[in-house]
């Protein structure tokens, strides 16, 4: 097609003819092959507009700096929108200077009342951008100072940029295609022809936008992904720009700044769901989450997923984070105690769900992960609590009573991590896992040498997993309890004993947490805190607290305090 000053333009239209139409818009240094993942994911339910962008591509390539210029560039974008849709309304999704041109576009007067939402990553609108970069210098404190300072050090390129013929050389020597694919690994390298043309695009508008930059709203949906591993643009300066974009989300996506060709099915799920939800009308709660403003509550519209939440810990952490505004979903083996959690969460006014699970079955664990995932979608936060207690000596521990200690606190951690962690991976962003460990983890015990070695187990687990999911921005958390006063001493197993003993030492362990008087719904305080900001070990109670600290400095005094007789 031809473009309002005659450059022709390669345009490609495929996918559902009767599906939302949607407009994807490449950056620089890309043609429209960029797209193809995303594009893959889209066309079944949508109808798919890829064009290569002037300078790029199968498009023409001007010589002169000034058909460069933004205004030319949102001409282009509304001449194919045009071409392609000539009535109604279309979706965008644009990257890197797709975004920034796409910005103009939306924020101006061509495409007034044609544009149904736009999902931008990793391109700001300059006008935006010059603006935030005054505020930020002007109006100047520590933490505005090293956004600015951050995102100079990021933009060194943009300087570079304005020297004439080296750029032009290093592309032409192949240098920095190298330098690219060593910041930025992805699947293909940028052509020459691309980078060269494409320098016009920061000549002829970085100077004049950012020096006097003239911001204007956006009046539709807007959708920012936000990749955490952006090597060019930082989150605040694509993110904070509520004040402009009155009906904003901001998502933060595990990624580099070409998740569009690495991640392409994350991309494409989260425009669809803002596409989905601007023609439907009905919002997911993972929009709903991320809608900037979106309420009340620390957690408000966060899925958490807590198991053994019949009573107790997990009962009062359900609770909780209900009150924080979080929809929940609880688990038990106990059919109807998880239905009466369930119940009080809803009464807090927000969603909920119970299942029955015996957590220390891993395929009663990954259906209920599966069941989760279809019916609430991925869990921003996971809490695995169901544990039982167990006392007595080792030379009286029998193998079944391993087994089922083992099986419970250990197995029942291992399962839920197993079964909620990689969705949550490759949804790409972020949450949470909390596993109930102890202080018998770190604190020995001649009494409770079983349950503390499961404790001891589910700390170094969650040691572990936090290494390796830290780069998918999912922490994960041991919280170690003391002396709990929950009904866990009413059904603990007391090895070594006949029934009556059993009993009797129920009661007094009962009675002893009770003067203890440290009740669940404190731990479940510092379960929220732990989460807000991803400890690594949680100790609750003044004890665990004093005995972590010991189990560092004297752990020799802990093993001397161990020998002591603590029978009931």
């Amino acid at each position: 097609m031809t473009a309002s000053d005659g450059v022709r333009l390669s345009v490609r239209v495929s996918g559902n003819p009767d599906g939302p139409t949607v407009v994807l818009v490449h950056g620089y240094p890309d043609n429209s092959s960029m797209w193809d993942g995303v594009a893959e994911e889209l066309r079944r339910e949508h109808r798919v507009v890829v064009y290569d962008v002037r300078g790029a591509g199968e498009s023409d390539k001007p010589r002169e700096r000034r058909a460069y210029r933004l205004d030319q560039l949102a001409d282009d974008l509304a001449a194919v929108v045009h071409e392609v849709q000539p009535f109604g309304k279309v979706h965008l999704v644009a990257h890197d200077w797709g975004s920034i041109q796409a910005w103009h576009a939306v924020t101006g007067d061509q495409l007034r009342g044609r544009i149904a939402s736009y999902t931008s990553l990793s391109g700001p609108s300059l006008d935006h951008a010059g603006a935030w970069f005054r505020d930020q210098l002007t109006r100047p404190t520590p933490r505005r100072l090293g956004h600015a300072l951050r995102q100079f050090l990021h933009s060194y390129y943009i300087v570079a940029f304005q020297v004439p013929l080296i750029p032009e050389l290093l592309w032409r020597t192949g240098i920095m295609r190298t330098l690219i694919r060593k910041l930025e690994p992805a699947e293909s390298s940028p052509k020459t022809a691309d980078g060269v043309h494409g320098l016009k695009l920061y000549r002829a508008n970085m100077g004049p936008r950012l020096s006097r930059p003239r911001p204007r709203p956006a009046e539709i949906p807007v959708q920012v992904l936000a990749p955490n591993g952006d090597s060019y643009v930082t989150t605040p300066l694509q993110t904070e720009v509520e004040r402009w974009v009155p009906d904003l989300h901001v998502r933060r996506v595990i990624g580099s700044h070409w998740i569009t060709r690495t991640k392409p099915e994350v991309v494409a799920a989260a425009a669809a769901e803002l596409i989905a939800s601007v023609e439907t009308g009905e919002e997911t709660r993972a929009l709903r989450r991320a809608r900037v403003g979106r309420g009340s509550g620390r957690f408000a519209h966060h899925l958490v997923v807590v198991t053994g939440a019949g009573s107790g810990i997990g009962r009062e952490t359900a609770l909780a984070f209900a009150a924080e505004g979080a929809d929940v979903v609880v688990s038990d083996i106990n059919g109807d105690s998880a239905a009466e959690t369930a119940k009080l969460v809803r009464e807090r006014g927000v969603d909920a769900g119970e299942y029955t699970v015996d957590s220390s079955d891993g395929e009663a664990v990954a259906r209920f992960a599966a069941q989760v995932r279809d019916e609430f979608g991925v869990p921003d936060i996971v809490v695995n609590n169901a544990g039982i207690g167990m006392s007595g000596p080792f030379l009286d521990t029998t193998i079944e009573d391993w087994e089922k200690v083992v099986d419970v606190n250990l197995w029942g951690v291992i399962h839920g991590c197993r079964a909620f962690a990689p969705m949550m991976k490759e949804r790409a962003e972020g949450g949470q896992i909390v596993n109930l460990a102890s202080a018998a983890a770190y604190l020995p015990s001649k009494i409770l040498t079983a349950y503390g070695t499961t404790k001891a187990a589910v700390l170094a687990l969650s040691n572990g997993l936090r290494a390796e999911l830290a780069s998918e921005g999912i922490g994960v958390t041991a919280v170690c309890p003391g002396l709990v006063n929950t009904n866990i001493t009413k059904t603990t197993k007391f090895v070594g004993v006949d029934e009556v003993e059993e009993k009797r030492r129920q009661k007094e362990s009962s009675k002893l947490y009770a003067r203890r008087n440290f009740g669940p719904e404190r731990v479940a305080h510092d379960i929220l805190r732990a989460v807000e900001k991803n400890v690594a070990i949680q100790p609750s109670t003044p004890e665990a607290k004093v005995a972590l600290v010991l189990s560092r400095l004297t752990p020799g005094l802990l093993r001397a305090a161990a020998k002591l007789d603590v029978t009931p």
